[in-house]
């Protein structure tokens, strides 16, 4: 009898690998040493199965006598184990495009799998579970997603599994105890290899309960598409300069030992670097302020004041030991595969409301800027690794690495980098989800909005270095933080440099929100409609629809996911963000308020989480800006250009030098309209390089 073909087919793998994980599953499974040990699956929700790749049994010494890779001779029976999986089975489906493969982090499987079998796993077959489970705003682990869904134990992730990990999936110490191996196979210890199986199968069981949880709130397909473009760009990755990047790291290992014995020498002390002995310092030096606080911005600031020449050399070398450019350098260096190019930077849906991008490895979105004037002279000096004109041209050399971070990021051979992003798109999208149209309307003519902002504030004309310049720095200030709600608190915070005289700040609050009204009642109407939705219990069906303009709604509704009310918000572009499980609180001190279940990002543990009308509405403006970049993302793929990264809503396009109409296409599609956002004005800022910088 002939077996139907299969619809999906969940996976999850046990690997082992020399390179620890932490440098991200590309340069994992780049090892020479990379492997797959053990393979569970479950065909169409059926019963799961698992096996051990035939090329990982045969290798000497994991189920027979022998002598293992590492090991001494050793006279141990050959093992069996009893396993219904079968890899001629497995692998006869796996490049299937009629069948589609689902895990949890399916990142990790599909990069696994063509490492080690040469299959293509083409994410348009793939499915992620842990994508699933963050739309909903659960957590990305399997044990803590499952928690949250309070499964029964029986379907609970296994408890044991960081020690089985860390015994069969990672190098050993040689020992003469253990033989001196290198690694652990099954026959060293079969009663634990037999219990890993189970731990493998145990982690499909819970992928599947979790899957049959939340199936039906799977991505609509847009989103799936996206899904599909950003695999592709972590699979395609950036390619570093590696000459400069080590040239920078083994300066700053030998730079950062020279000024660790200069400050033992100015101090006296046995660890300088240490805050606690600092501190004691320079209290004993009469900078009393330091003996408190030696924050970045202390140290800073002290650094404005007239104090002896040791305290001041002691505050550079602070400042030059601080700097965690390097680091940076470290972690490319670290993840790089063998092209050269480092993989896997960003995760998809990293965050759980507005479901934008985090950063991983390197940490892309938090790149320190450049203000070197001469990029080039400053990477051909350190190219050249001529430190000494380095720091005779351009100051301390922290400092100067800190700058040319983003510049170790280059295109391929003969190619350059097109760099586009939107122009103040956060600020676009919540005036056109307000109807503020006089915001819309400088966008539209390409005005300045902070100069705007400060001339509707003041009822003066601001240009920037023109006539009352000064406030436009009022403006922004007020723009970066007033808009989602924020005071007073939020002002301080935003002016760097304390620019603005505290006592004018309440003032500007009130300006700024004076000038920009429905700004100030979309709060508010976000909130009561979260709040109508919850109470009223508004189902999908019939949703609290808030209309932004013709054919558009914001549509808040209640619906069950895994046997829990959540709150739903339905974008424009026809996603919907989820509050977990929410709440509306009727004995807080200010009101109403909503609460749902969430990740606290301060204790990363699951609770309790409250919200407020000027946070939904950051959420709502950041999610539509993310769906924005999604299109235009998916567009420029479509148009055969080949992203390799992008940073908060920027773009890193890899171009050919033959290609010489890719800048204008780019500029041109990042200002087309959108359909499901009509009026919302775009506009792009593109510009080309032969290495990253910023414009």
């Amino acid at each position: 009898m002939i077996q139907p073909k299969p619809k999906e087919i969940g996976v999850d793998l046990e690997t082992y690998s020399d390179v620890d994980i932490k440098s991200g599953v590309y340069k994992y499974a780049d090892s020479d040493n990379f492997e797959i040990i053990l393979v569970a699956y479950c065909i169409d929700g059926g019963p799961v199965k698992s096996f051990m790749p035939k090329r990982f049994m045969e290798e000497p010494g994991v189920l027979s006598p022998g002598t293992a890779k590492g090991e001494q001779g050793s006279f141990l029976p050959p093992v069996e184990f009893d396993m219904t999986g079968s890899e001629e089975e497995f692998l006869s489906y796996l490049d299937d495009p009629d069948i589609l493969f689902s895990a949890y982090n399916a990142n990790f499987e599909r990069t696994c799998l063509r490492s080690y079998y040469g299959a293509e796993c083409n994410p348009d077959n793939w499915r992620c579970t842990a994508v699933l489970a963050s739309t909903l705003g659960l957590p990305r682990s399997l044990a803590a997603a499952g928690a949250a869904l309070g499964l029964p134990e029986d379907q609970q992730k296994m408890a044991v599994g960081k020690k089985l990990i860390r015994y069969f999936c990672k190098p050993c110490k040689p020992t003469a105890k253990n033989g001196y191996r290198t690694r652990n196979y099954p026959r060293h210890d079969p009663e634990k290899w037999q219990l890993f199986i189970t731990y493998n199968l145990q982690d499909v069981v819970t992928e599947q309960a979790i899957l049959k949880e939340l199936k039906s709130f799977r991505p609509i397909p847009k989103e799936q598409e996206l899904w599909s473009v950003d695999q592709q760009i972590c699979d395609r990755g950036i390619r570093i300069d590696r000459a400069f990047a080590e040239g920078i790291v083994e300066f700053d290992e030998k730079r950062s030992a020279e000024l660790m014995d200069e400050a033992k020498g100015i101090t006296g002390l046995d660890n300088p670097n240490s805050v606690a002995q600092l501190k004691g310092w320079f209290a004993s030096q009469g900078a009393t302020e330091l003996s408190t606080d030696m924050s970045k911005a202390a140290v800073a600031e002290a650094m404005k004041r007239d104090y002896p020449a040791n305290v001041k050399r002691m505050l550079e070398i602070r400042q030059a030991l601080g700097k965690t450019s390097t680091k940076k350098y470290q972690a490319m260096l670290g993840s790089v595969c063998k092209d050269d190019r480092v993989r896997g930077m960003l995760q998809f849906y990293g965050a759980n409301r507005t479901g934008r991008w985090a950063g991983r490895i390197v940490q892309l979105q938090n790149l320190p800027q450049n203000h070197i004037e001469d990029l080039d002279l400053a990477r051909r000096i350190v190219k050249a690794r001529d430190f000494e004109q380095l720091e005779l041209l351009f100051g301390e050399p922290a400092q100067v690495f800190s700058e040319l971070v983003r510049t170790a990021f280059i295109p391929s051979e003969d190619s350059r980098f097109v760099v586009t992003d939107f122009s103040a798109i956060e600020a676009r999208v919540i005036a056109w989800l307000a109807g503020e149209e006089w915001r819309l309307d400088v966008f539209k003519e390409g005005g300045d909005i902070y100069c705007a902002s400060a001339s509707k504030m003041f009822h003066v004309p601001v240009v920037k270095h023109g006539i009352n310049g000064h406030l436009r720095q009022r403006g922004k200030v007020a723009e970066l933080a007033l808009g989602y709600g924020g005071g007073v608190g939020a002002m301080k915070s935003m002016d760097k440099g304390h620019k603005i005289p505290e006592a004018e700040l309440p003032k500007i609050v009130k300006q700024w929100r004076g000038s920009s009204p429905k700004i100030v009642r979309l709060w508010s109407r976000f909130e009561h409609a979260a709040i109508k939705a919850v109470e009223d219990h508004r189902s999908v069906n019939h949703p609290v629809r808030l209309r932004i303009r013709d054919e558009v709604y914001i549509e808040f509704y209640m619906a069950k996911a895994g046997g829990t009310e959540c709150l739903f918000v339905r974008l424009p572009s026809g996603r919907s963000i989820c509050y977990w499980h929410a709440t509306v609180n009727t004995k807080k001190q200010m009101g109403d308020a909503l609460e749902y279940y969430g990740t606290n990002q301060k204790t990363g543990t699951w609770s309790i989480l409250d919200t407020y009308g000027g946070k939904i509405t950051e959420n709502i403006v950041q999610a539509i800006a993310r769906d924005c970049l999604g299109v235009k993302m998916v567009k420029v793929t479509k148009m055969g250009y080949k992203v390799v990264a992008h940073v908060h809503d920027e773009m890193i396009i890899d171009v050919p030098n033959s290609d010489t109409e890719a800048f204008q296409k780019i500029d041109d599609l990042m200002a087309e309209p959108i359909d499901w956002a009509p009026g919302l004005p775009l506009k792009g800022g593109t510009y080309e390089c032969d290495y990253y910088q910023k414009d």
